[in-house]
């Protein structure tokens, strides 16, 4: 199924509710406020957004006209849910690299495979890479490999469902990480993937693991 491009806050709003439905499961489907929170997260988030509910509102209706998101019925309050790998055709582990790319911009497949823990755990970088590779194969491509930038050791990938990705002559995106940035990103991912883990322990010893999430 063919879609348009999104805009940053439709995709955000997607993304976020992928997310969360892994995240935090029993608060999934998403009200409008817990998703509205979600899109304005500071962790986690590239850019960070400070978008109003009738913003993230706007954007869901929209995203409803292209069958991405369903409001469902039978509660107070009204929540929504994603229908993100039916409308693109992706298997689970594709929409969660499309999700973390989504949420916090171009990556390295290293650090997709550390930031899409919560959401899938592949085995190593090249089955990350594998899937990229598929998204980008396709016709319209999902994603793309960008060049890699003076300094880098590794090339980042980008999502294009809000379209293609502009990359100026000399082959670096505008704000893109420098060596010291991609190692900043690096061990944030790191940390994130240990908080994870730690909160997994945390439930399985039946102690509160929301202050680790």
């Amino acid at each position: 199924m063919l879609v348009r491009d999104l805009t940053p806050l439709e995709a955000r709003v997607l993304a976020v509710l992928v997310e969360k439905q892994h995240t935090v499961p029993d608060s999934y489907p998403l009200s409008l406020n817990a998703l509205t929170s979600g899109c304005n997260q500071k962790t986690a988030r590239d850019p960070v957004m400070s978008a109003d509910e009738s913003d993230v509102l706007a954007a869901l209706n929209a995203l409803k006209d292209l069958s991405l998101v369903f409001e469902v019925s039978g509660s107070r309050v009204t929540r929504f849910e994603h229908n993100l790998k039916r409308v693109y055709g992706v298997p689970g582990q594709a929409e969660a690299l499309l999700t973390i790319l989504m949420l916090r911009g171009p990556q390295t497949a290293a650090e997709l495979r550390l930031n899409s823990e919560r959401l899938h755990r592949f085995a190593d970088v090249s089955s990350v890479e594998g899937f990229l590779e598929e998204l980008a194969e396709r016709e319209p491509p999902l994603a793309r490999k960008l060049p890699r930038a003076p300094g880098a050791r590794e090339s980042r990938w980008a999502s294009l469902l809000c379209g293609p990705v502009q990359v100026p002559e000399g082959g670096v995106l505008t704000g893109a990480a420098s060596g010291q940035d991609e190692e900043i990103a690096r061990l944030r991912a790191e940390v994130e993937l240990l908080k994870t883990q730690l909160a997994r322990v945390m439930r399985e010893l039946g102690m509160d693991a929301g202050a680790v999430e």
